[in-house]
């Protein structure tokens, strides 16, 4: 996260069919599943679905191939 100077780390993850995902904030904040995927759209309030769109296919592969899948989110302030 400093690296990238993200303020979120979105991950998805499978085990056994089940698919789980995981926003962590910068403070060490954890939003799993649903409470992730509200805290995202309040982040992304005009692109989420677009994003979504773009993300699940490509973490999809990404699981497929043994890959646990991460992304860094950044918020733009006004």
């Amino acid at each position: 996260m400093a690296t990238d100077a993200d303020d979120y780390i979105f991950a998805v993850t499978e085990n056994r069919g089940y698919v789980a995902m995981v926003l962590i904030e910068r403070s060490g904040e954890l939003y799993i599943n649903e409470e992730a995927r509200e805290k995202l759209k309040l982040l992304w309030p005009a692109a989420y679905e677009t994003n979504m769109k773009l993300f699940i296919p490509r973490f999809a592969g990404e699981l497929a191939r043994g890959v646990i899948p991460i992304n860094g989110v950044k918020v733009r302030t006004k």
